[in-house]
C-alpha cells in the first residue's frame, strides 16, 4: 500500500488526538477520580498507536503503547493520578508532538525518548521517578559571559554546581519558596543563572522543579542540606558543572554566529515546517452543503444572465457574462472536488477482513479489487461501508464453498471474490461477484411461499432476477444453519434499506453452481450536472451527458422489430429504441419519418432515446422532486432553465433493463 497519499491525513489526525490528550489530561489533573476522562485519553492514545504502526512509525507507536499501559493501570485502579504520573504523561505527549512535527516537515519522526520511556516504566513498576540527569546532560545553556564567569570562578578556587530543586506537590506559595531558596544560596555563594529565568520563577510560571547554577566554596552536601531546610522543599540535588560540556555549547554558538547563512536556512526550514503542518484544514460537511446550495442558486442566475445576454446581443455584456461563466465554472469544479473521495478509502479495509474470515471459515479465498480510484460523494462514502461489509461476509460465508466441495465440483480449491467500482452515467456501480455456489431459485421460492412473502400465482410470473431479490425481504434466510458471520437474507433487508436511502438500488444476478453478482448502483449526488437539453413536442427534457455516447438521425425504414420491440442496428449492435413521448405520455401530433436519437449506456447495455430535436448542452442544477411527487419513473429530478422554464431530468438507467 502506498502510504504517502495518507500522510497528510495521518498528520492532521495525529495532531487532533494529541490535542485531545493534552486537553483531557489537564481535566484529569482537576478531576483525578474521573475514569471517563482516562478512557477518553486512552482512546486517543490507542488510535494514535494504531495509525502510527500502520504508517510505519514504530518509535511513535512504541511510546504511545507505554502511555497506554500507564492509562490502563489507572483505569483498573492499580495506579492513582499523581503529579508524577501526569508529568510522565505530559512528557510523553510532548515527545509525540515533536515526532509528529518532524514527520510533517519531511523527517522520519525519530527522537530520543528515553527519558519519557523511563518515567513511564518507573511509574508502572511503582519506582520513584528517575533522577534528573546532571552534568553533561544539563538542561541549562550558557552564553559567552556566563561561561567566562564559571571559568573565572573555577580558577579562583570556587566550585560550580547545577542545583535541581523540587518543591512539594501541595506547595501553595511557590514564588515565596523560590525567594527563600535564592536567599539561602546567595549567603553561601554566587548565583550565576536559573532555569526557568528569575522573572518566570517570580510569576510561578513553572511546575514544581527549577534549576540554579551557583559558584561556591562549599561542598555540594552542605549546599543541598542548606536548601532542604527551606520549608516545602521536597528535594535538592547538586551536580558539578562539567567545564568541557559547558565549553562545547558556546563553541557551537560562535560557529552559528560566524555562519549567519546557516541560521537563515534553519529559519527557512522552520517556515517550511509550519507551512507543511498547516497545509490542510477540516471543514464540517454541513458547511459544504450550504456552500453547494448557494452555488446552485448562482448557476441558475448564470443561466438566466446568459439567456438575457443572447437576447440583447450587447458586446460588453456578452464579454462580462462569458468571463463570469468561466470563473463560476472553475469555482464549481473546486466545490465539487472538495466533496469527492475515492472508494479506495472504504475498500482498503476489506483485504484484511476477508483474510481473517477465510481463516475462520477454513476456506481459501482470493479477493480481487478494481476501480478503487472511482470517486463518490463524501456523504455516500460514509454510509456505504457497512452494507459492503455485509455483502462481502455473505459472499464468503454462503457464496464460496469449502475447498473440498469446490474440488468435488471440479472447481479450483481457492474461490475468488471480485470487488469492483466504475462510473456509468450519473451513477457509480459497486459490484461484488463470487464464483461460488450461486443462489438456488427453487429454495428461495419455496422459502418465500412458506413465509407468505409471495403467493403461488405471483411466483409463476416472477423473473429470475425478481426471485433472487426476494432474499432481501425482511427476516428471509435460505441458510440451513445460521452462522455468526452472516445469513443469506438475514441483514440483507438492512443493506437494501441503507442503499435505497442513499438514492441507490441493488440488483442480484446468479447462476446456480457458478456464482452470484450483487450490483449496487449509487448516485454521485452531484447537484450540478452537464446535460443535453432535448424537446419532445413542447416539453423540454434534460439527459445527463455522462450517460450519452453519441447522437444520431434515424429514418423510419432503419427501425426494425425484434421480440416485440423496436430496435436499430447501431455499429453492428442491436440497440432497442425508447420513444420518450410514449414513456412520459406526451401527446404527439405530427408523425415524422426521421427521428433524432440519443444513444445512452448503462454498464454494457445500450439504448436509443427518440426525441423531436436537440436544443444543446448546458449545466443545470439537479433539484429533487420532493416528497409530494415522490419517485417518478425514469425521472431523477428537475431543473430551472435560464428562461424560467422547468425541465425534467431523465434517469437513463431506469430506461435500460
Amino acid at each position: 500500500m502506498e502510504m504517502n497519499q495518507y500522510l497528510e491525513v495521518f498528520i492532521e489526525e495525529s495532531k487532533d488526538h494529541l490535542q485531545n490528550c493534552n486537553t483531557q489530561m489537564l481535566e484529569l489533573e482537576k478531576n483525578p477520580g474521573d475514569i471517563a476522562i482516562v478512557n477518553e485519553i486512552f482512546r486517543s492514545a490507542h488510535t494514535l498507536k494504531g495509525m502510527s504502526a500502520t504508517m510505519g512509525y514504530e518509535d511513535l507507536a512504541s511510546l504511545t503503547h507505554n502511555m497506554e499501559n500507564v492509562l490502563d493501570d489507572i483505569r483498573n485502579g492499580k495506579l492513582s493520578v499523581t503529579t508524577a504520573v501526569m508529568d510522565a504523561l505530559f512528557s510523553a505527549v510532548d515527545d509525540l508532538e515533536d515526532m509528529t512535527a518532524s514527520i510533517a516537515s519531511g523527517g522520519d519522526g525519530k527522537k530520543d525518548v528515553s527519558r519519557s520511556l523511563s518515567l513511564l516504566e518507573a511509574i508502572q513498576k511503582g519506582e520513584p521517578a528517575p533522577k534528573a540527569a546532571a552534568a553533561n546532560n544539563s538542561s541549562i545553556q550558557y552564553d559567552e559571559f556566563e561561561r567566562t564567569v564559571i571559568e573565572q570562578s573555577l580558577e579562583q578556587g570556587y566550585k560550580a554546581y547545577e542545583l535541581t530543586v523540587k518543591l512539594k506537590d501541595d506547595c501553595l506559595l511557590k514564588a515565596a519558596r523560590v525567594y527563600m531558596v535564592f536567599e539561602v544560596l546567595e549567603k553561601i555563594g554566587e548565583v550565576i543563572k536559573s532555569n526557568p529565568t528569575v522573572d518566570q520563577l517570580e510569576e510561578e510560571n513553572f511546575d514544581q522543579q527549577f534549576c540554579v547554577t551557583i559558584a561556591s566554596k562549599e561542598e555540594k552536601d552542605f549546599i543541598e542540606k542548606s536548601v532542604l531546610k527551606v520549608s516545602e522543599v521536597e528535594s535538592a540535588e547538586a551536580a558539578a558543572v562539567n567545564l568541557e560540556a559547558v565549553e562545547e555549547k558556546p563553541k557551537a554558538a560562535q560557529e552559528a554566529a560566524v555562519t549567519q547563512e546557516v541560521v537563515v536556512e534553519e529559519s527557512s526550514k522552520e517556515t517550511q515546517k509550519q507551512a507543511v503542518s498547516n497545509k490542510t484544514i477540516r471543514v464540517n460537511i454541513d458547511r459544504l452543503d450550504v456552500l453547494m446550495n448557494l452555488f446552485e442558486e448562482l448557476v441558475i442566475d448564470r443561466g438566466r444572465l446568459e439567456q438575457i445576454s443572447k437576447e440583447l446581443n450587447h458586446g460588453e455584456l456578452n464579454e462580462t457574462v462569458e468571463r463570469m461563466s468561466r470563473i463560476s465554472g472553475d469555482l464549481q469544479s473546486i466545490i465539487l472536488t472538495m466533496r469527492m473521495v475515492p472508494v479506495e478509502t472504504v475498500f482498503n479495509r476489506f483485504p484484511r477482513m476477508v483474510r481473517q474470515l477465510a481463516r475462520d471459515l477454513n476456506k481459501q479465498i482470493s479477493l480481487e479489487i478494481s476501480g478503487q480510484d472511482t470517486e463518490l460523494d463524501r456523504t455516500v462514502i460514509d454510509e456505504i461501508g457497512d452494507p459492503l461489509v455485509h455483502l462481502l461476509r455473505n459472499a464468503l460465508d454462503h457464496g464460496i464453498e469449502s475447498p473440498a466441495a469446490r474440488k468435488e465440483k471440479g472447481k479450483p480449491e481457492e474461490g475468488t471474490i471480485q470487488l469492483r467500482a466504475y462510473h456509468s452515467g450519473n451513477h457509480v456501480f459497486i459490484e461484488i461477484e463470487d464464483d461460488g455456489a450461486g443462489i438456488s431459485k427453487e429454495k428461495v421460492l419455496s422459502k418465500a411461499l412458506s413465509r407468505g412473502i409471495v403467493t403461488e400465482e405471483q411466483a409463476k410470473t416472477l423473473t429470475d432476477s425478481q426471485v433472487y431479490e426476494l432474499i432481501m425481504a425482511s427476516g428471509f434466510s435460505t441458510a440451513e444453519t445460521i452462522s455468526d458471520i452472516s445469513g443469506r437474507g438475514v441483514g440483507l433487508d438492512v443493506v437494501k434499506t441503507t442503499i435505497e436511502s442513499l438514492g441507490g438500488s441493488i440488483t442480484i444476478h446468479s447462476t446456480e453452481g457458478q456464482g452470484s453478482i450483487f450490483s449496487v448502483q449509487l448516485p454521485l449526488t452531484l447537484s450540478i450536472i452537464s446535460v443535453m437539453l432535448v424537446e419532445v413536442e413542447e416539453e423540454k427534457f434534460a439527459i445527463p451527458l455522462s450517460s450519452i455516447i453519441e447522437t444520431a438521425i434515424v429514418k423510419d425504414e432503419e427501425i426494425l422489430h425484434a421480440h416485440n420491440q423496436r430496435v436499430i442496428d447501431f455499429r453492428g449492435k442491436v440497440v432497442p429504441l425508447v420513444f420518450l413521448n410514449e414513456t412520459f405520455d406526451v401527446k404527439k401530433e405530427n408523425t415524422e419519418d426521421i427521428h433524432s436519437v440519443i444513444i445512452v449506456r448503462k454498464g454494457e447495455k445500450l439504448a436509443g432515446l427518440v426525441v423531436d430535436s436537440f436544443i444543446g448542452q448546458q449545466e443545470v442544477v439537479l433539484k429533487s422532486l420532493g416528497d409530494y411527487l415522490g419517485n417518478v419513473f425514469a425521472i431523477s429530478g428537475a431543473t430551472i432553465l435560464g428562461d424560467g422554464q422547468v425541465a425534467l431530468i431523465v434517469d437513463c438507467n431506469a430506461l435500460i433493463q
